[in-house]
C-alpha cells in the first residue's frame, strides 16, 4: 500500500522560509512516476504547488510560487521535498503530498493516485 506522509508545517512570519518532507513508502523510487504538492486554504480550492518527475527530474511549479519554492527529491531516503523561501501570508495553507504513479503529466489536473494527509503551514504577517 502506497503511503505518503507529511512533516514540516507549522508557524513562520512573513519572509521566512519552511521546508516541508513527503515521506513515502509502499513503493521504491523506480520507473517512471511524478509526485508533487498542492496546498488548500481555507475556503479555496485546491492548486498544484510543485511537481518532479523521477524519470529525468524535470519540475514544475504553480505561478504563484514559482522563484520562492523549489522541490527535490532524495530517492534513497524515500522522500520529496518542498524548500519554501520568501514566504506570504497568502501561502498559509494545508498542504498535500501527491503521487502520479503513471507520470502522465496530468497530476496538477487531479491525476492523483495517492494523497497524504497533510501538514497545515501558517504563515504570520
Amino acid at each position: 500500500e502506497v503511503q505518503l506522509v507529511e512533516s514540516g508545517g507549522g508557524l513562520v512570519q512573513a519572509g521566512g522560509s519552511l521546508r516541508l518532507s513527503c515521506a513515502v513508502s509502499g513503493f521504491t523510487f523506480v520507473d517512471d512516476y511524478t509526485i508533487g504538492w498542492f496546498r488548500q486554504a481555507s475556503g479555496k480550492e485546491r492548486e498544484g504547488v510543485a511537481s518532479i518527475r523521477s524519470s529525468d527530474g524535470s519540475t514544475a511549479y504553480g505561478d504563484s510560487v514559482k522563484g520562492r519554492f523549489t522541490i527535490s527529491s532524495d530517492n534513497a531516503k524515500n522522500t520529496v521535498y518542498l524548500q519554501m523561501n520568501s514566504l506570504k501570508a497568502e501561502d498559509t495553507a494545508v498542504y498535500y503530498c501527491a503521487v502520479d504513479m503513471l507520470a502522465t503529466g496530468l497530476l496538477f489536473h487531479g491525476r492523483v493516485d495517492c494523497w497524504g494527509k497533510g501538514t497545515l503551514v501558517t504563515v504570520s504577517s
